[in-house]
């Protein structure tokens, strides 16, 4: 009767999972246990964290330019994102990163602009980490490591009562590997590849070109030299990544065209 029990209760748990499931910008099914309030106020505490532990810049040049190419990005998202009210910080830093956070907050070092060469491989970073946000991968990542851990959980409980000790120690073992490197891993590289997506539709239609993308990420690729193999990675191979985006840009070139040339303002310039 508890083995029934259990099976029963795995059910009914499956069920509260399927409940739970939306729909991604890009038409992915996702998974989302938690609410976009919860999300948000994660998010402005980290990156009040942020603020509050690393320098940040006060060159006016530097803000005004990431704030110029953001600014430009926000006004082309979709609804209500575009009218929300979107924090920027520069970090003063060596590193090569740019981050967005639920609650509308984004932050961008300064040692990515050696790497953006210009304005638009900047927009393309900026935008891939916006689209994290508004297909609130954030969530999804929390969710399915919540999904994960209670399937885990279960499963310790039901090898317990079959196997072993011995046994059971190396079958959870391999239970844990195979969610990191079956589930996790490969949602990463999900999110990351619907980001690139994204942002490539966010920066055309802000009039910036989505074939400068490819480039950045070549830059990205000599910035940080050899890397983990693909399969273990969070993050999809370089050339897996250009590969997709000189695939995905000729689809949005002719958008960005029509942007450019109805652009009414100067582009933005350090």
């Amino acid at each position: 009767m508890g083995h029934w029990m259990k099976v029963a209760g795995a059910a009914l748990l499956s069920v509260s999972l399927l409940s739970a499931c939306t729909e991604s910008p890009t038409g992915r099914s996702q998974l989302m246990l938690f609410s976009s309030g919860q999300l948000a106020s994660l998010g402005d505490d980290s990156y009040a964290k942020l603020k509050a532990q690393e320098k940040v810049s006060t060159d006016a040049r530097t803000n005004a330019y990431v704030r110029c190419i953001t600014d430009d990005l926000i006004a082309v998202l979709p609804s209500p994102w575009r009218d929300k009210e979107w924090e920027v910080t520069v970090f003063d830093s060596e590193q090569v990163n740019a981050f967005a956070l639920p609650g509308e907050n984004i932050g961008v070092y300064t040692g990515l602009l050696k790497v953006a060469e210009n304005r638009d491989q900047l927009a393309a970073v900026i935008g891939h980490e916006i689209g994290h946000v508004i297909a609130d991968h954030g969530n999804e990542r929390m969710s399915n490591q919540f999904a994960v851990g209670l399937g885990l959980q279960l499963g310790s409980v039901l090898v317990a009562e079959n196997l072993d000790s011995e046994t059971a120690a190396l079958a959870m073992a391999a239970l844990g590997i195979g969610a990191q490197v079956g589930v996790l891993l490969p949602y990463s590289r999900v999110h990351e590849s619907e980001s690139d997506q994204l942002g490539l539709d966010y920066m055309a239609a802000a009039g910036y070109n989505p074939l400068e993308a490819a480039d950045l990420w070549r830059n990205m690729a000599k910035a940080g030299g050899g890397g983990t193999p693909e399969f273990l990675s969070t993050h999809p191979s370089p050339q897996s990544r250009i590969q997709a985006i000189e695939a995905y840009a000729p689809k949005v070139q002719q958008l960005y065209q029509q942007a450019s040339s109805q652009r009414r303002k100067p582009l933005c310039t350090l």
